[in-house]
């Protein structure tokens, strides 16, 4: 129980803060997002840095006129962090901590790489628009492919990508098709401390951190 009380007591603390500058339709839209996380969080189904990174951009959305759900269900067993909808357009955001499984002390690159890989491709289909959530102290290691336009992916570096996260999901294996038409549109950079999100294009963002991973 008082972990439950914890978890409610921070997010009531986070929502204090990230209201501040809101009117009251969408404090009231974040706070229905507030309580589904801890009903969810009731169930055992979410943790507590994972939920405040989600609100912190849920608010950035809702801030541009995006209705948001948490934990959406998607098709295909699969279930998103954020699903934000404007007009006819669909958003999808995946909140990146960096954390490592144990099970990976030995191979925390190759395994980080796979994961993020996987998400591209297995999410981005499900939406107009793809994004991976992060906070400012993680670099992420996105595979230099997802920079660039699908038509001018190469096979070869298809594979490799593919061979990748064959390594590490193979339920089910992704396709060849599936690497070459994913796409990261936008990386969100979250800072929880500042309740505030920075946008950054996937091709800034690997320029600037220099952590591509080339295939």
């Amino acid at each position: 129980m008082a972990k439950i009380e914890k978890f409610e007591e921070d997010l009531e603390f986070l929502l204090s803060k990230l209201g501040q500058d809101m009117q009251r339709e969408a404090k009231e839209k974040l706070n229905r997002l507030k309580n589904q996380l801890v009903q969810l969080h009731r169930a055992n189904l979410v943790k507590i840095n994972h939920s405040v990174m989600e609100l912190v951009c849920a608010k950035h959305l809702i801030s541009k006129e995006y209705n948001v759900e948490v934990e959406h269900q998607l098709d295909g067993g699969l279930t998103c962090d954020l699903f934000a909808v404007k007009g006819y357009g669909t958003l999808i955001v995946e909140i990146e901590t960096g954390f490592i499984p144990p099970e990976h002390a030995l191979d925390p690159s190759a395994y980080n790489s796979a994961r993020i890989a996987s998400k591209i491709i297995r999410y981005s289909d499900h939406a107009g628009k793809f994004a991976l959530g992060i906070p400012p102290h993680y670099i992420l290691q996105i595979p230099q492919v997802f920079t660039v336009p699908p038509r001018q992916r190469a096979l070869e570096n298809l594979k490799d990508i593919k061979n990748l996260c064959d390594l590490y999901y193979q339920n089910p294996p992704v396709g060849l098709d599936e690497v070459k038409n994913a796409r990261l549109h936008v990386i969100y950079v979250i800072d929880v401390d500042n309740a505030s999100v920075q946008e950054v294009d996937p091709e800034t963002y690997v320029k600037t951190k220099l952590v591509s991973i080339s295939e």
